[in-house]
């Protein structure tokens, strides 16, 4: 490079100024962002024959911008390509079982590949990461951080990594003992804005508190085994609650996307630690799923 003010003069980069060199966002292409993803959520650790990763889409495309959201259904899909998003990031999968066929819908309830015909269609790619962001560290900071709980473990810890696992171990903060199963409750209310269901003695107090995104699964019946006060959890079968409540344990149940929307924060949060611009990042609002009225009139 010739110096302007003396010809012929060469000057090397060291010398310019900052202002001269345009900064230059990283290109990623798809493949690129599954494999930086899948170091931070495994495929190792979540459950078998589940869904993580790459489900659909190129891996050799380049990333303009990403949308994150929970559920990729096909108003997800449409919404991130009118965000300039092609790349669709979420908790679940488009589907557990390759569907059959994949004709253009509303929703997979009327195709069960609609999801996947979407994505193809809109020039989407969908990776997901479910059980993997499930026992990672940063889920299992989640709800306890949320709800003002201490963490103090895993219930259902990974083999080989204790501190990876479903379900968190927490204790009551010392400022708020004593702390009953209602009063919990109330606290789930205000942070979450939606009434949960809670099956207990409201008088109830507590020490030992699990929290859990999505089902409990046999996770209930590891809470009774450990003397636990309660589990506040996305969703929990009825036979189960009936069984655990009978030995004890006080049941906060959130509702399934109520508990599992904040992981899609840590998504997020994913995609711009591993070195994606965070202003290509979007997260899409799944919030608003479900109503809760006061009272029904007749």
């Amino acid at each position: 490079m010739s110096d302007k003010k003396h010809p012929g003069k060469k000057i090397g980069l060291a010398q310019l100024s900052p202002r001269t060199l345009l900064r230059q966002d990283p290109l990623f292409s798809v493949g690129m962002l599954e494999k930086k993803l899948l170091k931070r959520f495994p495929a190792s650790d979540g459950a078998e024959g589940d869904r993580i990763g790459l489900l659909v889409g190129d891996p050799a495309s380049t990333v303009a911008h990403v949308a994150v959201a929970l559920d990729p259904t096909p108003a997800a899909i449409g919404e991130a390509q009118a965000l300039g998003a092609n790349v669709l990031v979420t908790h679940h999968p488009a589907y557990r079982l390759a569907p059959d066929t994949f004709h253009r819908a509303e929703s997979v309830a009327l195709s069960p590949g609609a999801g996947v015909y979407a994505a193809i269609r809109e020039g989407v790619a969908l990776m997901c990461f479910h059980t993997a962001l499930d026992v990672s560290h940063e889920a299992a900071r989640i709800l306890p951080g949320m709800l003002g709980l201490d963490l103090k473990g895993i219930v259902d810890p990974l083999e080989g990594d204790v501190r990876k696992g479903y379900g968190q171990l927490c204790a009551i903060r010392s400022a708020d003992r004593p702390l009953t199963l209602g009063q919990l409750a109330a606290r789930c209310t205000a942070v979450f804005g939606r009434l949960p269901r809670v099956w207990g003695d409201f008088n109830k107090p507590l020490a030992k508190v699990a929290t859990c995104t999505g089902s409990a699964g046999s996770l209930s019946a590891a809470c009774v085994s450990r003397s636990l006060d309660c589990l506040v959890c996305g969703e929990i079968r009825y036979h189960d609650a009936l069984a655990v409540k009978d030995a004890g344990l006080g049941i906060i149940e959130l509702g399934h996307d109520t508990s599992e929307l904040p992981l899609v924060a840590v998504l997020a949060a994913a995609v711009e630690s591993v070195g994606f611009p965070e202003d290509r990042v979007v997260i899409i609002d799944q919030k608003d799923n479900w109503t809760y009225p006061e009272a029904v009139r007749i």
